[in-house]
């Protein structure tokens, strides 16, 4: 069976096509036939040995995201048949890798429904980011009417924060280049600054007591702590482990401790069909074509997700 993967850590030219057994799925477990697998930047990190892989042997292979149909069910599933058209969070640091494979198995608990009238493609780009952003609001806990920054908003996470956001009644403030500025206020911002490294201070001057929270996509860290008031909130989806001080909480976003939450995973799916949540595909490109696409997400500039076609 084919997998995209790397057998030594480095660039992105050590991606290449590597043969792997099948996997059986276990009792709770299903098999996914994979259509398409979403390109972010934690794959990129695995890719370049920046995650944690002792005791696993190589091929590593990246992926958080999937969509397909279910080709096989564990003795106790009911939830789910062959012929089901999903998409899955995947866990890619363990023996089984991750989501850039012709077929994965993951937890019942990690799948949902694609949402109805998305392909593959865009049903892939939804169950990482789109957890991340449940997770760090839930985090969060903003009353309804409190205002948030959102930094990195035009990005995957940042964009679904917004749109998340929105529907639970806060008041977003978000950052932008001056080529995103339309995007970012279609995704519903109220107000939007240039980013930069002293977004805070342009934050500061739309609301001089600061804001209750930050939902930090552009990984600024403690150069936005500034723009939070005191006793507000930081959630961070890079384990950031400084102190900004002034009683401010740090969440440290981390989405496995989701990967199993698939009735969150479902009201996204939910959010989509409402209309609430817009799926952004930036390109498509064949599974052999791994390397390109994580060459143009490290270079930067890429809105929306880049995919991998798995169909072909």
């Amino acid at each position: 069976m084919r997998a995209i993967g790397v057998t030594e850590f480095g660039g992105p030219e050590k991606l290449r096509a590597v043969d792997v057994a099948q996997p059986k799925p276990e009792q709770d477990e299903v098999r996914i036939r994979v259509h398409a697998a979403a390109v972010n930047p934690t794959d990129t990190v695995l890719r370049a040995g920046g995650h944690r892989t002792e005791g696993l042997e190589p091929p590593y292979i990246p992926g958080m995201d999937a969509a397909g149909v279910i080709s096989a069910v564990g003795t106790e599933v009911s939830t789910w048949q062959p012929g089901d058209r999903v998409m899955a969070v995947v866990v890619p640091v363990d023996e089984r890798g991750g989501a850039y494979a012709d077929e994965i198995v993951v937890p019942e608990d990690s799948v949902a429904a694609i949402p109805e009238g998305v392909d593959f493609a865009a049903a892939a780009t939804l169950p990482m980011n789109g957890l991340t952003a449940h997770l760090a609001l839930e985090q969060l806990a903003l009353a309804e009417g409190e205002t948030l920054a959102v930094t990195g908003a035009a990005g995957a996470f940042g964009g679904y924060v917004v749109q998340l956001a929105k529907d639970r009644g806060l008041y977003v403030i978000a950052d932008a280049a001056t080529a995103d500025e339309q995007l970012v206020r279609d995704l519903g911002a109220d107000a939007v600054v240039r980013r930069g490294a002293d977004v805070a201070e342009r934050i500061r001057e739309l609301v001089p007591e600061g804001v209750a929270g930050v939902a930090d996509g552009a990984v600024l860290d403690g150069e936005v702590a500034p723009a939070i008031r005191d006793g507000g909130g930081l959630a961070v989806v890079r384990g950031w482990n400084g102190d900004p001080g002034r009683d401010i909480r740090v969440h440290r976003v981390l989405v496995v401790h989701a990967a199993r939450d698939h009735v969150a995973l479902d009201r996204l799916r939910a959010k989509v069909e409402s209309g609430v949540l817009s799926l952004r595909v930036a390109s498509v490109l064949p599974a052999e074509r791994a390397d390109e696409a994580h060459r143009e997400l490290e270079g930067g500039g890429v809105r929306g997700r880049l995919v991998l076609d798995f169909e072909s």
